[in-house]
């Protein structure tokens, strides 16, 4: 039962889901549960993903192709409470406004958005609605099942930077809880999870597919490089902008010309 419980605590951590009352209090907390829930990620990307898909093929039952995609969006944002957005913003306003490490890390904890953040955020969005609404063009089947496996997939990416790179968050930090360690067994759990995503892309994609799961790696790989060189580390913006990255990446893998 104790893998229900992470499972809970996660979908508690990252979602706006609510779990309360008797169930929370059966779920409990601890630093090492809320460590143990990151093998739990991708689990929470399948019931994210899920919503999103619906949300997908009920907008595309009424509405063109662009109008589904921003309902699409705005419903997983919605559920998530722009927690990886969040992410993205803030990790670009520190590294675009400072070349220092300090200030950089400085400007990630600041709650207000800047300039840099700001156009990260539309450009990200709008890139994300214009490539749901292609992949709606080519099916609603296939745009639902790309969307679901986005999700899972994307959250797997964040764990690899946790593995690859020291924590330097902060005591304060979001990600402090999560920082201490992710164990082999905790990566391994994670991979089963995001196993069937991996082969639904690969089915409903074709070479696509493959393209997309080598491009979310690739931006796990980008990240750890990228957050170890400017930061040293990373915090947890970094985790959220990278899977937003990861997401971002797979759908365009999956509208590319291949």
């Amino acid at each position: 039962m104790n893998g229900v419980r992470h499972f809970l605590l996660a979908l508690q951590f990252f979602t706006r889901i609510p779990v309360t009352g008797r169930l929370a209090q059966w779920v409990g907390y601890s630093p090492a549960m809320l460590r143990a829930s990151a093998a739990h990620f991708p689990a929470v990307g399948w019931v994210v993903g899920l919503i999103g898909a619906l949300a997908l093929a009920g907008g595309l039952a009424l509405w063109p192709p662009m109008v589904a995609a921003v309902l699409c969006t705005v419903v997983t944002v919605l559920v998530t409470g722009a927690f990886h957005e969040d992410g993205l913003a803030d990790v670009v306003d520190g590294l675009g406004g400072s070349a220092s490490r300090e200030r950089a890390l400085e400007i990630m904890k600041d709650s207000r958005i800047g300039a840099f953040g700001a156009i990260a955020l539309v450009l990200a969005l709008g890139l994300k609605v214009a490539l749901l609404a292609t992949l709606a063009g080519q099916g609603a089947l296939t745009a639902c099942a790309v969307v679901l496996a986005a999700h899972v997939l994307s959250r797997l990416a964040p764990l690899a930077v946790m593995r690859a790179a020291p924590y330097v968050g902060g005591e304060g930090g979001k990600a402090k809880p999560l920082a201490d360690a992710v164990s082999g067994a905790s990566v391994g759990i994670a991979l089963l999870w995001s196993l069937p995503a991996a082969a639904l892309l690969c089915v409903v994609g074709g070479l696509n597919g493959a393209a997309a799961l080598v491009a979310a790696a690739l931006v796990a790989l980008f990240m750890v490089r990228l957050l170890r060189r400017r930061l040293g580390g990373f915090t947890g913006d970094g985790l959220g902008a990278t899977q937003q990255l990861a997401e971002l990446a797979i759908y365009l893998a999956l509208a590319a010309r291949l």
